[in-house]
């Protein structure tokens, strides 16, 4: 007799595979290391057109009564009111650059511009002497004075009570601002763009907030791009201008004049030749604002300080450039009076597009030690408008 399977008993399960451990599995993705969190800050510029207008035209009236001594103190009041207002994450930048600090150095410059100016108009026995030695000078000072004027800067800036630093060295100031300048004329400008990658290498990898060093990431071939951009603008744009300008000259058979007056243009020509000139410089006036404007987002988008801080840049070069060709109009027409509308305007833009992305508190960066920086380094080229590239 068969005995009957007991339908309340599961029958036994086939043989197969060992179970696998999920539970193990489970306790390995729990030990991987979370992403850290990111916190963007914005800034943000509030200062206002006719606040900074009281402050520049008391500046420009103090300065010519004073016969240019109250240059310095006009300096520093025109910075602590653009640094006062530009915040990041609750807190503003702070100038602290001491006046008469600034007087000093503006003396000494001064002094040398003021008989190279003589010497050249003038032309008293002598006079070739006197400019030869103030021009080799500054040649010979120019990465130097460029070194001392970034590391003033960089102490002369606060922001939560702590110091900014410029670490530059002499060493690296004459490769960066002597040999490359030297190699990009050398080169017909073809090593301009490696010149520009140089100098903001140079700038940032030397800067530290605190204690933290900053470093740069970026690529020569970024500033390659940017100064082809540029070249391309400029050529273009002078195309594009030229040919309807002559067409239209020949159209006219103004070109004919030439040979009217005794070989010389006539009015015609000579008003083509105007028109053509002038927007030439219009457009290589744009193509520099952009290559500044470029270089300055660029420079932005890789700049990293002590490997937790980030900056970005989201501003638009091409609508920087439209703010520096509309503010010069303005500029123009308002007979320098809109200056301060301009600065205003174009310091607002750029701050609403920049921010600092970090993955710690920016309370807890520390304090370093900040040597006190001489002053003829920023009175250089403040009063010799050297440009620095920001």
């Amino acid at each position: 007799m068969t005995e009957r399977p007991d339908p309340t008993v599961s029958p036994p399960l086939p043989p197969g595979p060992p179970a696998q451990e999920f539970p193990r599995e489970a306790t390995a993705v729990a030990d991987l290391p979370t992403a850290p969190t990111v916190t963007a800050h914005p800034m943000s510029f509030t200062g206002q057109s006719g606040e900074y207008f009281r402050i520049w035209i008391v500046n420009i009236a103090l300065t010519v009564v004073t016969l240019g001594l109250y240059l310095p103190w006009a300096r520093v009041r025109q910075r602590q009111y653009f640094y006062g207002h530009t915040w990041l994450d609750g807190q503003n930048f702070e100038y602290t650059a001491s006046p008469l600090a600034l007087l000093r150095g503006y003396l000494i410059v001064g002094a040398f511009f003021l008989a190279y100016t003589l010497a050249t108009n003038l032309q008293f026995q002598g006079w070739e002497v006197v400019a030869g030695v103030i021009g080799v000078l500054f040649v010979a000072l120019y990465p130097w004075l460029v070194m001392k004027s970034l590391r003033f800067l960089a102490v002369s800036t606060t922001h939560r009570g702590l110091r900014f630093r410029h670490h530059g060295r002499s060493v690296g100031a004459y490769t960066s601002y002597g040999l490359a300048n030297v190699a990009a004329v050398l080169s017909g400008g073809l090593a301009l763009p490696w010149a520009w990658f140089m100098q903001r290498r140079y700038q940032v990898e030397n800067a530290a907030y605190g204690s933290a060093r900053a470093t740069f990431r970026g690529d020569v071939g970024d500033f390659y791009v940017i100064g082809l951009t540029g070249l391309a603008v400029a050529i273009g744009g002078g195309v594009l201008l030229a040919v309807p300008v002559i067409a239209l000259l020949v159209g006219l058979g103004v070109l004919g004049d030439f040979d009217v007056v005794g070989g010389l243009p006539g009015p015609g020509v000579i008003a083509g030749i105007a028109v053509l000139y002038a927007g030439l410089l219009a457009l290589y006036a744009v193509a520099w604002q952009y290559v500044r404007a470029a270089t300055l987002r660029l420079v932005l988008n890789r700049v990293e300080v002590g490997g937790v801080v980030r900056t970005q840049a989201t501003f638009s070069p091409w609508r920087l450039v439209w703010i520096g060709v509309s503010n010069t109009v303005v500029q123009l027409l308002t007979l320098g009076l809109a200056t301060p509308w301009a600065a205003v305007r174009r310091t607002r833009y750029v701050m609403s597009g920049v921010q600092v992305r970090s993955i710690q508190s920016l309370d807890a960066f520390c304090a370093d030690f900040t040597p006190e920086e001489s002053a003829l380094g920023e009175a250089a080229t403040e009063l010799l408008d050297i440009n620095l590239g920001f």
